[in-house]
């Protein structure tokens, strides 16, 4: 049966910046060579891609009635959910995956021109695209998932993560109401109990390991739309690389009781 959804939902703004795969031709060249046009090599590099990313992020944060913003392109194109200028390791523009292995061929540099292009064209879109939903909203999420212990590239390499992260900001400087945290805390709880105890994780957290993510910081700030991010362990819904449908149908189910509960708290 549909979910009917309630009439608040048209409230909620659901953005999804890594959902994607694909790569625009011209920088999958860049990655591959002449591998581009080597299928097995050419799919199986996209295959790694998608899962390095927030795979089906874009169905499990899937919320009827609500507005979504969901990006078209993989975030090794671009990283949507850093600042325009971040030009770290982990930054906009990435040259290795999150495992360290190069995306490129070796002593391979991408122009400042060819970077400014890149982030026109995809990074600015997705910026105005997100800012456009945020009139008369009251409430953004933001959706990703993370791997199930701390990549290579990162800050808590090889650490076991939670089940679920929710990222509201800082005390000093909260994307989402700091005397909420709690009650949203407890929400989350209560939606996602069956999906926890179905799963080897555990705990829903709030700035474990990440407080902020950059898209609920930098619109929160922009718009004054209350915003937080979450993050799914990866490991609640796949398996070996694999979806697990019935697990993600879960997932999607206890993601709209939630999301409900999270507007009211705002309301």
């Amino acid at each position: 049966m549909p979910d009917r959804a309630p009439a608040l939902r048209d409230q909620i703004v659901i953005v999804t910046p890594h959902p994607s795969g694909q790569l625009p031709a011209h920088v999958l060249r860049q990655m591959l060579g002449d591998d581009l046009f080597d299928t097995p090599k050419r799919e199986a590099f996209l295959r790694r891609v998608f899962l390095d990313g927030d795979a089906y992020t874009d169905l499990l944060y899937s919320l009827p009635g609500a507005r979504h913003v969901q990006a078209p392109w993989s975030r090794f194109a671009v990283d949507l959910n850093r600042d325009r200028d971040d030009r770290v390791d982990n930054g906009v523009i990435k040259e290795t995956d999150f495992d360290r292995v190069p995306l490129y061929p070796p002593d391979t540099r991408i122009a400042e021109g060819e970077r400014q292009e890149r982030l026109r064209r995809i990074w600015d879109t997705f910026d105005d695209a997100v800012a456009a939903e945020l009139p008369g909203a009251g409430l953004m999420i933001v959706g990703h998932s993370m791997a199930s212990h701390g990549p290579k590239l990162g800050a808590d390499t090889g650490t076991p993560r939670p089940a679920i992260c929710l990222m509201p900001g800082t005390p000093d400087a909260p994307t989402f109401p700091h005397d909420k945290w709690e009650a949203l805390e407890a929400a989350a709880e209560s939606a996602f109990a069956d999906v926890i105890a179905a799963s080897p994780f555990q705990r829903v957290t709030i700035g474990e390991p990440w407080s902020t993510d950059t898209l609920s910081h930098n619109h929160s700030q922009r718009s004054g739309v209350p915003a937080f991010g979450i993050e799914f362990n990866a490991g609640l819904h796949l398996r070996n690389g694999q979806p697990v449908d019935a697990a993600m149908r879960q997932m999607n189910a206890a993601f709209a009781v939630f999301a409900d509960a999270a507007l009211a708290l705002v309301q």
